[in-house]
C-alpha cells in the first residue's frame, strides 16, 4: 500500500473539502487528480479511509448518483442515513436530483492538491 498512500492522501484532502448536503463522484475526485481512469483507486482509497473520522466518504458515489459504496458502513443505512441528515433525497440507493448536489472538484477547487 505504501505506493499508493501518497495517492490515497490525495483523494482524503478532496474528500475532505466537499461540502455537506453535497457529492461527488469516485471519477471526479480521480480526474482532478490528474489519474482520469483511476476511479477504482479512488474507491480502494474510500474503502480504506474508514478509521478516518475527518473525511466524508459516504459523500462519494459513483457516477450515477448510486451509493456503491455502502457496503462499506458495516452493512447497515449509514451512508444513506449521514446523505438525508445533509438533506440528500434518496430513493433505492440512488440520489435524487443528483445533478443539484453533485460537486465537481474541477470546477470548485483550485489546481493545488
Amino acid at each position: 500500500m505504501s505506493d499508493n498512500s501518497g495517492f490515497f492522501e490525495r483523494v482524503y484532502e478532496v474528500c475532505r473539502k466537499i461540502p455537506e448536503g453535497k457529492v461527488t463522484s469516485y471519477g471526479a475526485i480521480a480526474k482532478y487528480l490528474g489519474a482520469a481512469r483511476s476511479a477504482r483507486m479512488v474507491g480502494w482509497a474510500m474503502n480504506s479511509s474508514h478509521n478516518l473520522e475527518d473525511v466524508p466518504a459516504h459523500r462519494v458515489v459513483n457516477r450515477n448518483g448510486v451509493l456503491t459504496g455502502k457496503h462499506h458502513f458495516g452493512g447497515t443505512n449509514a451512508m444513506q442515513q449521514l446523505l438525508e441528515e445533509e438533506g440528500v433525497q434518496i430513493k433505492e440507493l440512488q440520489i435524487l436530483d443528483f445533478k443539484k448536489h453533485f460537486w465537481d472538484p474541477m470546477k470548485e477547487l483550485p489546481q493545488e492538491i
